[in-house]
């Protein structure tokens, strides 16, 4: 009896020891995942934004359309200007400036073009088609949109925001943690994920972890 005794307090000593350890790895192995999810969702829209600010050159407004920004990675090109010639001190001491000079014929410029995908993403492992999808998710989409919005000076400003909820990106991960995030953010009357641009306020495409 006294051996089964023993066994037992041995067997319940392991389990709340075990719990114990649990306790405290589990919210570092959260953190730790967390992190890393959140890396590659900034990435990712970080590319976005550059993507869309490159529409937008071209273009001339932003696409809330995941299929036509892919197209233009894939198959549009931007403007190169490459430029021969400088100006000497001498030249800029007599007064000379760089319009003047390149009527002259003193500075050259060329323009050539270079594809959006050699341009800005040409050490990227992914193909344009995925760049709306959400990294860590089973082919989630990011949220995105496009507007107009009236500055403080009278002024109308095109305006883009991509966003991904914390629910989707975090899916599989803790759900209390997970719910305590969501909480504290909202608290701080931020929106509940990440996101880049803003369809509010003229931000300069600043995304929320900035």
């Amino acid at each position: 009896m006294k051996t089964i005794i023993q066994v037992l307090l041995t067997i319940a000593i392991i389990v709340l020891g075990y719990f114990c350890v649990e306790s405290i790895n589990k919210p570092v192995r959260f953190k730790k995942e967390y992190q890393q999810r959140s890396e590659k969702v900034i990435e990712r829209l970080k590319d976005i934004r550059s993507a869309q600010v490159a529409f937008k050159a071209v273009n001339g407004r932003y696409t809330s359309s995941f299929d036509t920004l892919s197209t233009f990675i894939a198959n549009d090109s931007l403007p190169m200007v490459k430029m021969e010639g400088s100006l000497t001190d001498s030249m800029i001491a007599a007064g000379m400036n760089e319009l003047m000079a390149l009527r002259k014929g003193i500075i050259r410029r060329d323009t050539s073009r270079i594809s959006v995908m050699d341009s800005l993403f040409s050490q990227k492992p992914w193909m344009p088609d995925s760049i709306g999808i959400v990294p860590f998710t089973n082919n989630a989409k990011f949220e995105m949109g496009v507007g107009v919005i009236e500055t403080a000076s009278g002024v109308n400003v095109m305006v883009f925001e991509a966003k991904v909820h914390n629910n989707v990106y975090l899916n599989g991960l803790d759900r209390q943690e997970v719910i305590n995030i969501n909480d504290k953010q909202r608290k701080m009357e931020r929106y509940p994920g990440l996101k880049v641009g803003s369809l509010e306020e003229a931000n300069n495409n600043a995304g929320n972890w900035e």
